[in-house]
């Protein structure tokens, strides 16, 4: 089995365990998603940390973001094999048919997000651009386990906060009640994680993507 296939297979085992939730909007946990060797090696990537001069918002730091990108999956085996996985025509009717999505037609958007101490998000929901969120967490260092997602009610209401441990990760489809964010709070060490998002074609930032040339087509 190629690496590619083995993140596909433990992609479908993850959905068919996944936990669902309504409220406050309707979202899922899913644990195991990517395959042991995977996840060390997407935890060991040497790439630096950014450093937070703003926070507030990812797009603060632009400079410093690193993504799935043609270099980086050149560079980083772990991020072609995820890339392949999520852009295979195959995964995107599982997702479409798992998650009420519509991803035909959209790109594939994966950012290797490394967060240090200062980081923190305002409520927002991905509304836009975005057709596809998912939040998938890799580090777990002490002190780690509070790191987790914010969950909102609306803007102003906070609800609940996720769990955040290695491999476990949260999805949902952004719409106008998907609120999220990060609460400010210590982050000892680098919050590692991955946020695969599919976006539509308006997406402007063409370097950020992980196949700028090829929309993604269920099969």
């Amino acid at each position: 089995m190629s690496r590619v296939d083995a993140v596909k297979s433990a992609l479908r085992a993850a959905f068919a365990a996944a936990d669902m939730r309504e409220t406050p909007y309707r979202h899922w946990f899913l644990d195991g998603l990517l395959p042991d060797d995977i996840v060390s090696e997407l935890q060991a990537v040497p790439l630096p940390a950014q450093e937070v001069d703003v926070s507030g918002t990812r797009e603060a730091n632009n400079s410093t973001r690193q993504y799935f990108d043609t270099p980086n999956q050149a560079r980083f085996p772990a991020f072609a094999d995820v890339a392949g996985a999520f852009q295979a025509p195959d995964m995107i009717a599982t997702l479409n048919d798992m998650f009420g999505a519509s991803l035909d037609g959209n790109y594939l958007r994966i950012e290797y997000a490394q967060d240090t101490d200062g980081f923190w998000l305002h409520p927002h929901t991905d509304i836009g651009v975005k057709v596809f969120t998912m939040l998938l967490y890799l580090s777990g260092a002490p002190g780690h386990d509070d790191l987790g997602t914010d969950i909102y009610l609306d803007r102003d209401t906070h609800a609940a906060r996720t769990a955040f441990r290695p491999n476990h990760a949260m999805v949902f489809i952004p719409s106008d009640r998907t609120w999220h964010g990060f609460e400010p709070r210590p982050i000892p060490g680098v919050r590692q994680s991955i946020i695969i998002n599919y976006v539509t074609p308006e997406w402007r930032a063409r370097d950020q993507l992980a196949f700028p040339e090829s929309l993604v087509k269920a099969a």
